[in-house]
């Protein structure tokens, strides 16, 4: 048996610009920070013939075509896995929640099936990977800032090239300025969960035919993301608070459905009552998580928890995707 476990991130800056349609006419900039909540993937040969595969659903294809789900049908063709094989997928965090989970999922299951071949493989490699089944092979509207911040775990800046050249360093930033950041964010579940396809194709389909408004958004969003960057690098965690709150106000304006009157009254909550300094939705869609910045955990804790919403308390993840269970 081989188990998986990859790591979920939040986005830290820079949304957004790692989308082809956007960094392949101005190069993009991301930071995300993989967090302890994960996918977990299991492989382990099978007494029944061919692929049983257990995740939200519960399937048993005979070839890699009949197989009904894209991600699993992708990857087991790419890797021409042997049959028979079960393969279970578990998470910590429903998709649909803004915190990169396909790409967490696509990562942990490629890696999950270069062990069970015994084969090594770099963390770049199953970024690539990733990004090329859900990217190329699937065509997909997605970004690659997931696909990274599962392989490499960290607090990770991410830099793309016009000739989709990627480039991935850690934030160079003191330990104390890591704790310091983790303990001023906490994570918020607005209690739904969304694809975000739709939002992202809008983003996709506008950027390509060269909108004004949505390219001022994005040339912003990366600016910022370069901001945020020299803050932290420069251990002025409050600072970020406020780019958060700027972030909030030009996101929530880049595509229809980024929030809902919901979501933007539990920001001005958090804002008024609990006295949150900046916040963000983590993912594409007005649903999910979301991620505050705060000097007072207790009285952010307990305005959000009188206006309905639980907490998800969460540390940094510097592992990235790793191999927790090797038996073949």
């Amino acid at each position: 048996m081989i188990m998986t476990r990859t790591p979920l991130r939040i986005s830290i800056g820079g949304g957004g610009t790692d989308l082809p349609s956007y960094y392949c006419q101005f190069g993009g900039f991301v930071i995300s920070a993989a967090i302890n909540k994960y996918v977990y993937i299991t492989i382990n040969k099978s007494f029944l013939p061919g692929y049983c595969l257990k995740y939200s659903e519960m399937e048993h294809a005979q070839t890699y075509e009949e197989i009904r789900h894209p991600l699993f049908r992708e990857a087991l063709t790419l890797h021409e896995a042997p049959r028979p094989l079960e393969i279970v997928s578990i998470a910590d965090v429903p998709a649909g929640t803004g915190l990169g989970s396909s790409g967490t999922f696509t990562v942990g299951l490629v890696h999950a099936l270069y062990a069970y071949q015994r084969k090594r493989v770099t963390p770049e490699d199953l970024a690539r990977e990733a990004v090329d089944i859900e990217m190329n092979r699937l065509k997909e509207p997605v970004g690659k800032q997931d696909q990274y911040a599962a392989a490499y775990g960290g607090v990770l800046c991410q830099e793309y090239g016009t000739d989709h050249s990627a480039q991935v360093f850690p934030l160079q930033c003191s330990e104390a300025t890591l704790r310091e950041l983790r303990d001023s964010l906490m994570l918020f579940f607005v209690g739904q969960t969304r694809c975000a396809s739709s939002l992202l194709a809008d983003q996709k389909k506008r950027s390509e035919q060269q909108d004004p408004d949505m390219l001022e958004s994005l040339h912003f969003a990366k600016q910022l993301g370069l901001e945020i960057r020299s803050v932290l690098e420069a251990g002025n965690v409050a600072e970020f608070g406020r780019l958060m709150h700027e972030h909030w106000l030009r996101k929530r304006s880049r595509s229809n459905g980024m929030t809902t009157q919901r979501v933007d009254d539990l920001y001005e909550i958090a804002r008024t009552r609990g006295g949150a300094t900046g916040g963000k939705l983590v993912g594409a869609g007005g649903s999910g998580f979301l991620l505050l910045h705060t000097q007072d955990r207790n009285r952010l804790r307990s305005a959000m928890a009188e206006a309905g919403v639980s907490e998800m308390e969460f540390n940094f993840d510097f592992d990235g995707s790793v191999v927790m269970m090797r038996n073949v």
